[in-house]
């Protein structure tokens, strides 16, 4: 399912139009990237919690030409989902 599906599918369990379930999907979007951006982690209880982590330097290789490349350090966000979200899936 893409964004657009999800959007779809969304819109049709609030009972909404399309438009305003897009809107609703942005903001959540918007909202958890820029608490990420001001060093906030997002916590929703039951599903999920959002965090920005720091990645360390490190080599690797360039397919196409077996060359050895840094990568450089960077920050990336990262999703871990709570114990209870992911018992629904294994029952």
């Amino acid at each position: 399912m893409n964004k657009s599906e999800f959007t779809r599918a969304y819109a049709d369990r609030l009972g909404v139009t399309i438009k305003e379930a897009e809107g609703y999907v942005e903001k959540f979007i918007e909202t958890v990237t820029e608490c990420l951006q001001n060093g906030e982690y997002v916590h929703i209880s039951g599903f999920a919690t959002f965090e920005l982590r720091d990645k360390n330097a490190r080599e690797g290789v360039n397919p196409s030409t077996h060359e050895k490349v840094v990568i450089p350090a960077c920050k990336s966000p990262n999703a871990k989902f709570s114990k209870s979200y992911k018992a629904l899936f294994n029952k």
